[in-house]
């Protein structure tokens, strides 16, 4: 079966309005600095604008703006007052959705479908739900009297720019925290876009400030004396330093790192429903996720079914402009991660096991990488060890479910897994088994603001979303 001919589809630009260069977003308002980077589409390399690179000194401004409105402002703000002003946030973030969505996959690289449908209706979900906690914190099961901590400083990862913000700024502020906050060096329009979206909420200054940068930017937050609590979504490296860089203060800090999650489909699951979960959960914003199912464990008996199932499904997936609606698999984000994903496919492929890929048509500008699967993995193969945060994904097999549990969990991460079964007793006795903090049942990358996230063992430790959410940002 070949892929249904979809005419071009794009979603117009103009609703975007692009500086030619940005600030910093330092006690409510937009500050010029020396250091100015360009930022690109990653799907043409187009310059879209010049950013601000936050020295020390910024980050001092920012820290201290955020240390005043905690003690003048924010702090002594009754719950019900601060919650005003998180719905409002979440009202105009999907007021300003379309906007919102077209410079997140203009920045980011991910098809719009994506971007309008998942990253900003849940972004402005989440300041919903954590407005509603903001004046019940008695009662979230953290003692009777919980205290905000004071100052967050916050680092977020370039796969979902707004909705990792929102995961990161809406508990910090509805448990009574301010915020410093740095995007990441490649995707900062969105979160630049949501500094005008506090302006236009008028949250009182200082309460959220971003502040652009690299990592040096980051590591100038993170070992900020008069910051409180420190909260990290990335790379398992970075997290191990960020972890030394804290540890002997009395920092709080929470870290969401790196994940190799098992998708385990036995021989009972609907096959053809399971190879939806299987494209879902690594194809997903071209595998540029913590969670992704970047390891299929199948039970033998279906292999080769669904692995023809699978396939025939992967040359239907539409490759190309992330502002076509009809676009499944937009950009790589950087040419960094380009180069990264081309050299564990290569690995995989020298180290024995069988690569393929469905024939598409690759843009001749931008970072793009086609969607593939590698057969005849083994655990010793790095492709299923190590994190490739790619449209990559490693096929093994196993004959019983004590099996599969021990392959799912032979692996340094924790951050998340798949079911793939009939037998609701099997969805809870496996998953039960398996070191995971998100176990998902005939589906996968499903997420809700109500919902707690986080991992284990090198997944880092802490939980957003949720009630559980709340807790990193208290002094119970």
């Amino acid at each position: 079966m070949s892929a249904f001919e979809y005419a071009p589809a794009p979603e117009s630009r103009s609703i975007v309005n692009l500086q030619s260069s940005y600030g910093l977003f330092i006690d409510g308002e937009f500050v010029d600095g020396d250091d100015r980077r360009k930022t690109i589409s990653p799907a043409t390399e187009e310059v879209l604008a010049e950013v601000t690179w936050a020295g020390t000194a910024d980050v001092d401004r920012a820290v201290k703006a955020a240390r005043r409105a905690y003690t003048k402002v924010w702090g002594p703000m009754p719950g019900a007052e601060r919650a005003k002003y998180l719905f409002r946030i979440a009202r105009i973030i999907a007021e300003r959705s379309r906007e919102l969505a077209v410079l997140e996959s203009l920045n980011n690289g991910k098809p719009i479908k994506e971007s309008r449908d998942v990253d900003v209706p849940l972004a402005s979900a989440h300041f919903f739900y954590y407005a509603g906690w903001a004046d019940k914190l008695p009662y979230a099961g953290f003692g009777a009297d919980p205290r905000p901590l004071g100052v967050a400083g916050q680092v977020i990862p370039w796969n979902f720019p707004l909705l990792m913000l929102a995961w990161k700024i809406a508990p910090a502020l509805a448990a009574g925290n301010t915020v410093v906050l740095k995007p990441a060096e490649t995707t900062p329009l969105t979160a630049l876009l949501f500094a005008e979206i506090c302006q236009q909420a008028d949250l009182p200054p200082g309460v959220v400030n971003i502040v652009t940068g690299a990592g040096e930017t980051g590591a100038a937050i993170v070992n900020h004396p008069d910051v409180d609590k420190v909260a990290f979504t990335g790379s398992t490296e970075v997290g191990r330093i960020i972890a030394r860089a804290v540890a002997g203060t009395s920092k709080k800090v929470t870290l969401e790192l790196g994940g190799k999650a098992a998708n385990i489909v036995f021989e009972d699951a609907a096959i053809d429903q399971a190879v939806e979960g299987i494209v879902n959960g690594i194809f997903f914003n071209q595998g540029h996720v913590c969670c992704a199912g970047s390891r299929l464990l199948v039970q033998e008996s279906v292999a080769d079914q669904l692995l023809e199932s699978l396939k025939r499904r992967m040359a239907t997936l539409r490759v190309g402009d992330p502002l076509d609606k009809n676009t499944d698999i937009g950009a790589i984000n950087s040419a960094e991660q380009l180069s990264r994903i081309k050299t564990l496919a290569d690995v995989g492929e020298g180290e024995g096991a069988d690569r393929w890929s469905p024939p598409c048509q690759l843009p001749d500008r931008g970072f793009w990488f086609a969607p593939t699967i590698f057969t005849g993995v083994s655990q010793a193969h790095r492709i299923a060890r190590e994190e490739i945060f790619g449209p990559v994904l490693s096929v093994l097999t196993f004959r019983t479910p004590a099996e599969a549990v021990e392959k799912a969990n032979n692996t340094p991460y924790g951050l998340s897994a798949g079911i793939w079964t009939e037998k609701g007793s099997r969805i809870l006795a496996i998953a039960d088994q398996l070191r995971a903090g998100v176990v998902w049942a005939n589906t996968f990358n499903k997420f809700d603001p109500t919902s707690p996230f986080g991992g284990y063992k090198e997944s880092g430790y802490g939980r957003e979303g949720g009630r559980h959410g709340l807790e990193a940002y208290l002094a119970q």
